[in-house]
C-alpha cells in the first residue's frame, strides 16, 4: 500500500504541472530559475512568496472568473482565442509569463513583456454596439491587472503557506505594479487600499454576458482533465468561487453559500492546495526528462 501513495502523488503532480506549465514546462522552469543574472525581484520578496505558492491555483482560477465580467475583455477572448480547445495552452502561457517576470532574469523578463505587448497590439475588434476595443487599451489592461492581483492576494491570504503582513501586502501590490506599468497599465495601484479603490471604480462597467457565463461554466464544470486530477481541481474551483465577491454571484450565476464557504469549502481548498504543494514539489525538477 505504501508504494501506491507515491504513485498517486506523482501522477497528480505530473498532471497538474503539465496542465499549468505545458508539456515543455520543465525546460522553461530550468531556464527561469537556473539561468544566472540579475532579477527584478529578490527571491524572498512578497511577490516571490505569493507567485511561488500553491495558492496561485485558487487565485488564478478566481482571476479568470472575475475577468469575465468585463464585456470588452470577454469579447477579446471569444473573438481571438479558442478558449475551449486551447484553455490549458492559454493557462500555460500566462503562468509562464508570471514565472518569468517574477523569478527569471531581467533580460528574460523584458523579452516576455515585449512579446505580450506585441500580441496585445494585434487584438482589436468591435463590441456589439459598434464600440471598438483593443487589448492594448491601458484601461482594459488595468482591469485585467487589478482582477489578477486582487485574486492572487486574496487566495494567498486564505490558502498561502506564509500569508503576508500589512506592510508586505502593500509591497506586493507595488511590486506587481512595476510589471503592470511595463505592460502598458497607466498608474497601476501601489497599495492594497489603492487596489480596492481601483476595483470599485470598474464596477459600473462590469456585467454577466452570455459569453461570460458560458466561459465560467466551462471552467468550473467541464475542464478537460484526467480522472486523477479532477477531485483536487473540483476543490480548487470551489475555493475560487468561495473567494468571489458576493455581487458577482448573480451575474455569473454562481452559488452563494456563506456558511459552507467559510467552513467546508475552505477546508477542502486548504486540503487541495496542501496536496498540490506535496504532489508537485518533489517532482517539479524532473518533468523535463
Amino acid at each position: 500500500m505504501a508504494s501506491v501513495v507515491p504513485t498517486v502523488r506523482d501522477r497528480i503532480g505530473q498532471q497538474l504541472f503539465l496542465r499549468v506549465a505545458g508539456p515543455d514546462g520543465g525546460r522553461h522552469a530550468a531556464r527561469i530559475h537556473g539561468r544566472p543574472g540579475p532579477r527584478w525581484f529578490e527571491a524572498d520578496s512578497p511577490i516571490a512568496r505569493v507567485h511561488g505558492d500553491a495558492s496561485m491555483f485558487v487565485g488564478g482560477l478566481r482571476a479568470l472568473l472575475l475577468q469575465t465580467l468585463h464585456p470588452a475583455a470577454m469579447r477579446g477572448v471569444v473573438e481571438h482565442s479558442d478558449y475551449r480547445d486551447d484553455a490549458w495552452g492559454r493557462l500555460a502561457r500566462t503562468s509562464r509569463f508570471i514565472a518569468v517576470t517574477t523569478f527569471g532574469t531581467a533580460d528574460d523578463a523584458e523579452q516576455a513583456v515585449g512579446a505580450v505587448r506585441r500580441i496585445h497590439e494585434r487584438i482589436t475588434g468591435t463590441m456589439p454596439d459598434g464600440t471598438p476595443y483593443a487589448a492594448s487599451d491601458p484601461h482594459l489592461l488595468g482591469w485585467v491587472h487589478v482582477a489578477e492581483i486582487d485574486s492572487f492576494l486574496r487566495a494567498h491570504t486564505v490558502y498561502g503557506r506564509d500569508p503576508l503582513t500589512g506592510a508586505e501586502r502593500d509591497e506586493y501590490v507595488a511590486q506587481t505594479a512595476l510589471v503592470a506599468a511595463r505592460l502598458g497599465v497607466v498608474d497601476p495601484p501601489s497599495t492594497e487600499a489603492e487596489l480596492a479603490a481601483r476595483l470599485a471604480a470598474y464596477r459600473p462597467e462590469l456585467r454577466g454576458t452570455p459569453e461570460a457565463r458560458a466561459t465560467v461554466g466551462y471552467l468550473l464544470l467541464r475542464p478537460p482533465l484526467p480522472l486523477v486530477a479532477r477531485p483536487p481541481y473540483a476543490a480548487i474551483a470551489a475555493a475560487a468561487v468561495g473567494l468571489m465577491p458576493r455581487w458577482t454571484r448573480l451575474p455569473l450565476r454562481l452559488p452563494w453559500l456563506p456558511i459552507s464557504e467559510r467552513t467546508v469549502v475552505r477546508a477542502l481548498g486548504g486540503a487541495a492546495t496542501g496536496t498540490i504543494r506535496w504532489a508537485m514539489a518533489p517532482r517539479a525538477h524532473t518533468y523535463d526528462d
